[in-house]
């Protein structure tokens, strides 16, 4: 299912869970919200564990640790310390940057 939009819109969780719901006619809304909330509830838990998330021809979350580190404001150039925290990162796969970029489909292998 391909979802026609203005360009520069947002993907919103519900019309996540309404793409769901219109290609698999055999489940209720309520159906296809669980389904979804359940994927975003079991990616999510991955990365709180420190697990990476790879979902194939799409791409890679991880998280990151960072350590604390000297920073300065750029308008005033006051020194401040960061305090050391864990990022998430993703990387897009070479599928979906061929996809973005109106290349030919590079099939992607297990």
């Amino acid at each position: 299912m391909v979802r026609r939009t203005a360009p520069g819109s947002t993907l919103t969780r519900a019309a996540l869970r309404e793409a769901v719901y219109g290609c698999c006619p055999s489940l209720s809304r309520s159906e296809a919200r669980k389904i979804l909330d359940a994927t975003f509830d079991e990616i999510s838990e991955a990365l709180l564990r420190g697990e990476s998330v790879k979902l194939r021809s799409f791409g890679t979350f991880n998280v990151r640790a960072k350590r604390e580190r000297i920073g300065r404001n750029p308008k005033t150039g006051v020194e401040a310390t960061i305090t050391s925290r864990r990022v998430l990162t993703f990387k897009a796969s070479p599928v979906l940057v061929a996809h973005v970029n109106g290349d030919a489909v590079i099939p992607e292998e297990d």
